[in-house]
């Protein structure tokens, strides 16, 4: 199994709130604050989407765990200049190939709800992601923890149907290793020949407010 599970979108100089106020607005939902990764030293708000996926809104934290941490540092990276879409993530049922193929471990993360329930996974791929922003990271979430993916916080109001990446399909294939698998499911996607960095250009869904391009 390899779907296509959230889209990150990096907070811009205006802050959090501004940043989520901003994408909120023009979609027409509420957003669900997620809360702090303390590995990564980042925090989330979450905008829950049909088809168990999600928005997920994060801002690097003046944190130690943000200097050393890959995904930290992805993110403050792409705030840094300006913010906005920072990478797509995949979910899979076993990382084993990917740890294998890359040569390294999957790294663990998590988040505490105020309930004291925790959210956990493990992820692999961000290091791609910084060096080459079309790829997208990967991740499982650990055995027990369907209840809590956060495309569950509320009733979806809205869909991703559409991903404008600047790059190429073949890289994107070659990376993933799994030439007869489509992570998109139902999601349209506009592959650009990239003239600059390649990455996700645009992301449109479909919402209370009609379909919206961010």
């Amino acid at each position: 199994m390899m779907r296509l599970d959230h889209v990150s979108y990096a907070v811009g100089p205006d802050g959090m709130e501004a940043t989520v106020a901003r994408i909120t607005d023009a979609l027409g939902v509420e957003r669900v604050r997620g809360g702090i990764h303390p590995r990564f030293g980042t925090r989330n708000a979450i905008i829950p989407l049909e088809n168990r996926q999600y928005l997920e809104i994060v801002e690097v934290l003046d944190h130690p765990s943000a200097d050393k941490a890959p995904f930290g540092q992805a993110v403050r990276n792409r705030s840094l200049v300006g913010g906005g879409w920072m990478g797509w993530c995949v979910s899979v049922d076993d990382l084993t190939p990917f740890e294998e193929r890359l040569g390294r471990k999957a790294v663990p993360g998590n988040r505490k709800f105020p309930d004291g329930q925790e959210l956990t996974w493990q992820q692999i791929g961000i290091k791609g992601l910084i060096a080459d922003p079309q790829v997208p990271y990967l991740l499982r979430w650990n055995d027990g923890s369907d209840g809590l993916h956060p495309s569950q916080a509320y009733p979806p109001e809205a869909a991703l149907t559409k991903l404008s990446i600047a790059g190429s399909p073949d890289r994107v294939t070659q990376w993933l290793a799994s030439p007869n698998v489509d992570p998109f499911e139902d999601v349209d996607v506009e592959w650009i020949a990239p003239s600059g960095t390649p990455g996700i250009m645009s992301v449109t869904f479909r919402s209370p407010k009609g379909d919206v391009t961010i």
